[in-house]
């Protein structure tokens, strides 16, 4: 019998994923670190048994669309406003200092300048996965603290894409490039004019038309998204920018919910693979050189946000109660840390060392800001039952 490579790599990092996912569950773990690592395990660095990570860094590259995708689709324009007036001082002063912190890390331990500087700002973002997965939704998730986190991380999330954006128009130098930056200005709202003209007088009369055949519905959905992606390579930007403005101009549309919910669970089957591959591209052997670093730059982190979070709140009025769980629960780094390594480290603006030292210290977060939110407060994987809310 033929062996198919193909076959036994989905086999592998699914039945794996399950498996350590169990484990993840009963450990009261975030299931995105399992993914990792099993990636990690599994991988060219771990037993070998996937020996090609560029393959899946290719598939997993569709999960990050589809992501930034349904992240536009939950930005309603009036609403963000309106959100990000309550917390832009809390967001932007929370991301200076982190960055200034993570900076004097990095730069303690012998990172360039322009490196440090890369490594600081990729610390300053909150996990939105982490972060609404451990919200208890019959809960929290309508009310004020809800609203709080939410607002928050769409904001760092905002930024994170400018940032992307950035890099990716940086074409590997070490400075930005004014040219580029003022190609980026005036490519990126073209786009935008584009893409909502195409959405208002084409896409959505289509789906009001035949909204009663929900799979026309998830189809056009799917072809807006990577329509949208490829064209805004074509245009120079990148395809997880392109998705996000797709998933931005049908935000205010009525179908906007069902969208998002139907396309979930294709998001969820391409996130793990990017965290698969993440994991599998990682070089176990680069450890030794960044265990150090690693550990106090994801101590540094965990220990500043909390208390930074919680007074920048009350600052701004909120109850200490409320502040205090707020910056628990995004105490820890973000997944757009890791694609911020995994991208300068492809456009040649941060080492091999430098990636791997955001990789490493975002997955130490991960672990422990997971442990501190489900022994503290209420998730649906809460340690005590008195805490575990779905």
């Amino acid at each position: 019998m033929n062996h198919d490579p193909i076959v036994f790599t989905f086999f592998m990092i699914f039945a794996g994923a399950a498996l350590v996912a169990t484990l993840a569950l009963f450990a009261r773990q975030a299931l995105l670190i399992a993914y990792i690592l099993i990636g990690a395990l599994l991988g060219p660095w771990g037993l070998g048994l996937i020996d090609d990570a560029e393959i899946l860094k290719e598939i997993a590259h569709i999960g990050i669309i589809f992501l930034l995708f349904l992240i536009g689709l939950n930005l309603q324009p009036q609403d963000l406003l309106n959100m990000m007036r309550k917390t832009t001082v809390v967001t932007m002063v929370s991301s200076l200092v982190f960055s200034a912190v993570g900076f004097a890390v990095a730069y303690g331990f012998g990172f360039a300048f322009n490196e440090s500087l890369l490594i600081g700002i990729a610390t300053s973002f909150s996990s939105t996965i982490i972060g609404l997965k451990l919200l208890p939704t019959t809960i929290l998730h309508h009310q004020r603290t809800g609203e709080v986190i939410i607002s928050i991380l769409l904001f760092q999330d905002l930024i994170a894409i400018v940032l992307l954006m950035l890099l990716q128009g940086s074409g590997g130098a070490e400075d930005i490039p004014v040219l580029e930056m003022l190609k980026l200005m005036l490519v990126l709202p073209a786009f935008i004019g584009v893409a909502w003209l195409f959405q208002k007088f084409i896409l959505l009369p289509l789906l009001a038309k035949f909204d009663r055949i929900q799979e026309y519905i998830f189809l056009m959905a799917i072809a807006w998204c990577l329509a949208a992606a490829e064209l805004a390579q074509l245009a120079g930007l990148s395809g997880e920018i392109g998705a996000f403005i797709a998933g931005i101009t049908l935000a205010s549309s009525p179908i906007s919910l069902f969208i998002a919910e139907s396309l979930k669970p294709l998001r969820d089957f391409f996130l793990i693979i990017f965290f698969f591959s993440l994991g599998a591209g990682f070089n176990l052997n680069m450890i030794g050189d960044i265990l150090l670093p690693g550990l106090v730059l994801a101590f540094a982190m965990m220990l500043i946000k909390p208390p930074v979070f919680r007074i920048l709140l009350q600052r701004t009025g909120e109850k200490l109660k409320r502040s205090y769980e707020v910056g628990y629960r995004l105490g820890q780094m973000s997944e757009f840390s890791l694609l911020i390594a995994v991208l300068a480290l492809d456009v040649g603006v941060l080492s091999q060392q430098g990636s791997y030292l955001i990789q490493f210290s975002t997955v130490l977060t991960f672990l422990f800001s997971t442990y501190l939110v489900v022994m503290r407060f209420q998730s649906p994987i809460a340690i005590s039952d008195r805490l575990r809310r779905d």
